[in-house]
């Protein structure tokens, strides 16, 4: 399978391609991006989806959006979250979680895939990832909200857990495991 995945953010990119072994994935080669409207992350991954069938109508076009949705802050940022803090996701949401214990913690990653083919046929994956916002930033690998992102069952964050672990657990591993099943239908 070939396809562009309608996005600049590289660190989406290895992620896929390492849940996707199979799959050649590339980034969509386009200047500026439509911005992200949906209210959802379905409506968002179908944006992107769409606009990249408009730059490159003969491949397969991957749209991804995903997001952190914290109980303790009503689910934001959720469809926010990659507007949220710009670069300082982690640290703003640790301020504002501060006074916040407990359940009020509890998170979830969420992401949507959406695959659309050159003759416009439609194939979703979701995945979700539940767990925790530690109490401090801890590790270096991976973006956004791992450093401070602990998996149900773990007592590590995602940024400590590493790439591997990321490919096979992670939110995006599950929505990408979710899509290659449509596919297999």
């Amino acid at each position: 399978m070939r396809a562009s995945l309608a996005s600049k953010n590289e660190g989406k990119l290895r992620e896929l391609r390492r849940s996707l072994p199979d799959w050649e994935i590339e980034l969509l080669e386009a200047g500026d991006y439509p911005p992200e409207t949906g209210t959802t992350y379905y409506e968002n991954a179908f944006g992107k989806a769409e606009f990249g069938r408009g730059v490159e109508p003969r491949r397969w076009i991957l749209g991804e959006d995903s997001g952190l949705e914290v109980d303790g802050l009503d689910g934001r940022p959720g469809v926010e979250s990659a507007r949220f803090a710009r670069g300082e996701h982690a640290a703003r949401l640790l301020a504002e979680l501060d006074a916040v214990g407990g359940d009020g913690r509890r998170a979830r990653y969420v992401c949507e895939l959406v695959a659309l083919s050159p003759d416009g046929e439609e194939l979703r994956g979701t995945g979700v990832l539940e767990g925790r916002i530690a109490g401090a930033s801890s590790g270096t690998g991976g973006f956004g909200f791992d450093p401070i992102f602990i998996p149900e069952g773990e007592s590590r964050t995602v940024a400590e857990l590493g790439d591997e672990w990321k490919a096979e657990n992670s939110h995006r591993a599950r929505a990408a495991r979710a899509l290659r099943e449509a596919f297999n239908r």
